[in-house]
């Protein structure tokens, strides 16, 4: 079966968008040859606009990439750019990943109550998927533009540059160009685009900008309640545990003081 064209391939000087390059990396190797495969595209400096306030053509994805955190213009060192090493997102299940998750960050029997404070009211099993999100933002197009506005505004994103990703849904940006971020987490960036696949249908997310090691989100369906968003801290926790761990310091905590009615969900990995 033939691969489907690379959208990026025929790129030109798209209209509406800044001056810009494509970052290429190492195809899989076919007949014992190596070709470069454009992985995406990025505009060469800075740009002081929501991604979505760009044109993207189609097949393709706008998000910001920034480097406030971490290596300069990481995008541009192969470590940290792997498509090759990162599974389809369409090969997982959010249920099984999570769980998988869960199970890894879970504290030991041995942490006695300072581990089961951490996680309470939870146990170590895994507890399973939230409900989906019930009141969504009116216009989320807009909730979305702001909340980038705002980030690009106060400094929280450095000077972002624009990219396009070739992409079917905003989720699987990550595993696309095979970003390294939860590296230290897991290395497989398809499972990582699994959940945000998951949390996509449940509660509306777009990927605004990704980082280093950081991933930032506009969330159009937030819970509105403790109750519905102590499941959901779960699922954080088994994302990404350093937002807990070295952050709120508990799931109960965490959850009333980073989700409850809040559009704005935001990731790091140590």
């Amino acid at each position: 079966m033939s691969e489907l064209p690379n959208p990026l391939s025929a790129l030109g000087s798209a209209a509406g968008l800044p001056p810009g390059r494509l970052v290429t990396r190492d195809a899989r190797r076919r007949l014992r040859r190596t070709r470069q495969e454009p992985v995406l595209w990025l505009s060469d400096g800075p740009v002081d606009a929501p991604a979505a306030a760009y044109p993207a053509p189609p097949g393709l994805r706008t998000v910001l990439l920034h480097d406030r955190h971490g290596p300069e213009e990481w995008w541009d060192t192969r470590e940290f750019l792997r498509p090759e090493w990162t599974s389809a997102p369409d090969d997982h299940h959010v249920q099984p990943v999570l769980r998988e998750f869960w199970e890894a960050v879970v504290p030991d029997p041995e942490e006695g109550r300072e581990g089961e404070d951490l996680i309470a009211p939870f146990g170590r099993a895994w507890p399973g998927l939230a409900e989906a999100g019930r009141a969504r933002e009116a216009d989320p197009d807009a909730g979305a533009d702001g909340l980038a506005r705002q980030l690009i505004r106060d400094g929280s994103l450095g000077r972002p540059r624009l990219a396009l990703v070739p992409a079917g849904r905003g989720a699987d940006i990550p595993a696309a160009i095979g970003w390294a971020g939860p590296v230290n987490h897991e290395n497989d960036t398809g499972r990582i685009s699994a959940v945000l696949r998951s949390w996509e249908d449940r509660y509306g997310v777009r990927v605004l900008a990704l980082g280093f090691a950081t991933l930032d989100l506009y969330v159009p369906a937030p819970p509105r309640t403790l109750a519905e968003a102590l499941p959901l801290a779960a699922e954080h926790f088994a994302f990404a545990p350093d937002n807990v761990c070295q952050g709120s310091g508990t799931v109960r905590d965490y959850a009333q003081e980073a989700l409850i009615g809040s559009t704005h969900w935001s990731f790091w990995w140590d």
